[in-house]
């Protein structure tokens, strides 16, 4: 089964026409993901690289069939461009770009409540993959194994170690998540695990967080009082000093609250299993899913 992304995935990227965009582009097609093409106001009705442009975000959803969006457009326009797939219906908008002024996805926060059928993930993250079917993101495709494990994250490259473990031991994924690392992003640790909950082919789930904010907390909460299936959990940051931001913009501690202690503790007392060091996080999920 898959979360999100599927055979079904139908993707266009913001800002196909920079390097970075283009790059990545081309490797969610190489993986096969059907990539319909890009926006990049001014150019449309061109081609770069095979992937036909549309000067609009509303354009390329009636001419190809968009269903998804990749934005890698610059930090002060990424907002808009979330905004304008809102507009045009996209379902999945998945916003790769780091730095976005914080004001700026307050405001993207507020207008999301007013779409109820799509859906942000990010921004400042390497996006959401299926293995075998489709990937939207950075993510290297070739560590990831088709599975019954669903992985959620606030880092990426933590996010590539759980994965390359659990490959290693030849333990599948059935979706993984990099929610970002932002102190406002479009879906939450909470807004993973009920898609995780509910799909019938995750069998357990690896949820990586880190110190600051209370996203872990509430994941807690949620897996205490509805998640069925083993979770395990680490949170990275353990020796950051209070005060100094650690990496990514949410991850600090203020007030004596978002520390490591505080969430390895209340995730433990929700269930799931919590391992200290990364390494671990493979070994941890095959005890508690064998075969």
């Amino acid at each position: 089964m898959s979360v999100l992304v599927g055979h079904h995935t139908r993707l266009i990227v913001q800002g196909i026409t920079g390097r970075e965009g283009l790059f990545h582009a081309k490797g969610c097609r190489d993986y096969g993901t059907q990539v319909v093409g890009g926006v990049s106001p001014d150019r449309g009705g061109s081609e770069v690289e095979g992937f036909p442009i549309f000067d609009t975000v509303h354009e390329a959803r009636e001419k190809a069939g968009a269903n998804a969006s990749m934005i890698f457009v610059p930090p002060l326009g990424a907002a808009d461009a979330i905004l304008e797939s809102l507009e045009a219906g996209i379902e999945l908008i998945v916003c790769i770009t780091e730095g976005i002024p914080v004001l700026d996805m307050v405001r993207v926060k507020r207008v999301l409540m007013d779409y109820p059928l799509s859906r942000l993930i990010g921004p400042n993250c390497p996006g959401i993959i299926t293995p075998g079917q489709a990937k939207i993101g950075i993510m290297p495709g070739r560590i990831h194994r088709p599975g019954p494990i669903g992985v959620v994250s606030r880092s990426g490259t933590l996010t590539y170690e759980a994965v390359g473990q659990l490959t290693a031991l030849g333990i599948g994924q059935s979706t993984c998540i990099g929610i970002g690392g932002d102190p406002i992003s479009g879906t939450s640790f909470v807004d993973a695990l009920v898609l995780f909950q509910e799909d019938p082919g995750t069998q357990g789930i690896v949820l990586i967080g880190e110190i600051g904010g209370s996203a872990e907390e509430d994941a807690a909460a949620f897996i205490r009082a509805h998640v069925t299936k083993p979770v395990v959990a680490f949170i990275a940051g353990q020796t950051a000093p209070p005060g100094r931001r650690m990496g990514h913009a949410g991850a600090i501690i203020s007030g004596g609250k978002g520390t490591a202690a505080e969430k390895v503790e209340v995730l433990r007392l929700a269930g799931a299993t919590l391992v200290e060091n990364p390494a671990e996080m493979g070994q941890a999920m095959a005890r508690c899913v064998p075969g």
